[in-house]
């Protein structure tokens, strides 16, 4: 793919602008960015749930700091040369705390991030035991990331998890209240029926993201669909993830049952593809050029 002179957020709002639904596998890692860049797709986003998992084997439940995730991001910015949407978490405190946030996040090169309305300690959306912010306290907090955000260009994607916690209601207010502090997009998480996502769509205006999980309905859905429903951004944030577990997991089993590899051979990249993924040939080329 040929790098872009465009900053990613660039990128980002001129895909926006374009009118097709953006699909944004998550990637829980670097290499897994360069997959879904290699696969074709517009957009990553950087999931926390993919980030904790592969950093620390743990689960979503906001165990990794701002440092960690911001880190995580720029490693993955710097992989690829499509958009990577990240995700922010809570901000990581209190309004200082969301400026440097924001902040660091412009800084590693991001698209765009989304930041949620979860007291802590924070889960995953599709979590039970989701403890709200007040509405109006976190639509403030919304206004201190886009006054940080100055004249930058990274999208603020103003995240509720209230569908699980207080219903579509609740969720849908909190969505148009964030809307009202003007974010770039608003993100119902927590998603696990088609008739939450239809609701979602009828109820909130403007551009919006919503993310399918795998292991719920709403799978059925297509990206098609979607954006006649008038979704902007979709997330499949656990698709590659689960996926790699689970070729990783068959792999082992047969090694360790068969003492040999052999019975993956048809199912891994070569090491020729896997060179070619992350770049060899740049720095075959660097060395050939400028090495002792």
């Amino acid at each position: 793919m040929t790098p872009s002179s465009l900053h990613p957020a660039r990128q980002l709002r001129q895909l926006l602008a374009a009118g097709s639904i953006v699909m944004a596998p998550g990637a829980p890692d670097a290499l897994s960015a360069r997959l879904v860049q290699q696969a074709g797709f517009p957009a990553i986003y950087m999931t926390g749930f993919g980030a904790t998992a592969t950093r620390l084997g743990q689960p979503d439940i906001g165990l990794l700091s701002q440092t960690e995730m911001t880190t995580h991001a720029r490693d993955m910015v710097r992989a690829v040369q499509i958009p990577v949407i990240a995700d922010a978490d809570t901000g990581y405190g209190g309004p200082s705390n969301i400026h440097r946030t924001v902040r660091e996040y412009v800084q590693a090169g991001v698209a765009a991030i989304h930041l949620e309305d979860q007291v802590a300690p924070k889960r995953c959306g599709q979590m039970a035991g989701i403890r709200l912010m007040d509405a109006a306290e976190n639509a403030q907090r919304l206004r201190c990331a886009l006054e940080a955000r100055g004249s930058d260009e990274l999208l603020i994607i103003g995240r509720t998890d209230a569908l699980p916690a207080a219903g579509i209601d609740e969720a849908v207010s909190r969505a148009h209240r964030y809307q009202d502090a003007g974010v770039d997009l608003v993100f119902v998480d927590g998603i696990k029926k088609i008739a939450e996502v239809e609701a979602v769509a009828r109820a909130v205006p403007g551009p919006k993201v919503v993310s399918i999980v795998d292991g719920n309905e709403t799978t059925a859905l297509t990206a098609a669909e979607l954006q006649q429903m008038g979704f902007s951004v979709v997330f499949y944030a656990v698709t590659a993830l689960f996926t790699a577990a689970r070729a990783t997991a068959d792999a082992l089993a047969a090694l360790r049952r068969d003492g040999t590899p052999r019975a993956s051979a048809g199912a891994q990249l070569t090491y020729a593809e896997f060179s070619e993924l992350v770049g060899l040939d740049f720095h075959q080329d660097l060395d050939a050029r400028f090495g002792a």
